[in-house]
């Protein structure tokens, strides 16, 4: 796997309160990687590393789903929008596109053999919440991870120990 081209400075200067960005991309095969670099870029800074793996995860799944279920693939220059939005602990994601009329997103439960189709069992399992919508325009796929808070991580009763 490869990691972002730019380094991240992994104790924090700034803090967002509230920050959000959004982009498109072709939807190719080579968009998930790009997603994934872009949004680890924006995010790096002020969000734990364990807690951006799995943003950046689900980002990636969500993307390959879009590109690959969606008739954005199908439809000479098509498109994939992803918008961050990045809310004090929390990561909001949402990833847009040209829809698809035969299909709609639906978590399926793998078995040990299959060769895919864990994307939204991992968003369903990891995230806080997630759903999809469709309008005139398409459909898109959100969800939103929490960082994990200071108590939950030391633990109720102080510290963890070494």
């Amino acid at each position: 796997m490869r990691r972002p081209l730019r380094h991240c400075d992994e104790s924090p200067k700034t803090s967002f309160t509230h920050a959000a960005w959004r982009r498109e991309f072709p939807a190719t095969a080579i968009s998930v990687p790009e997603a994934r670099e872009w949004a680890g870029s924006l995010l790096c800074v002020g969000v734990p590393s364990p807690f951006l793996d799995d943003v950046l995860l689900l980002l990636s799944e969500v993307v390959t789903n879009a590109i690959t279920h969606s008739d954005s693939a199908h439809t000479l220059g098509g498109q994939v929008a992803v918008q961050i939005t990045r809310t004090g602990a929390n990561v909001l994601v949402e990833v847009a596109d040209a829809g698809s009329a035969t299909t709609a997103p639906a978590v399926r439960a793998p078995t040990p053999d299959d060769d895919g189709g864990r994307g939204l069992w991992l968003v369903d399992l990891l995230a806080e919440e997630w759903g999809f919508h469709r309008d005139e325009t398409g459909g898109s796929v959100w969800f939103r991870l929490a960082e994990p808070s200071v108590l939950a991580v030391q633990g109720q009763d102080g510290p963890l120990p070494p």
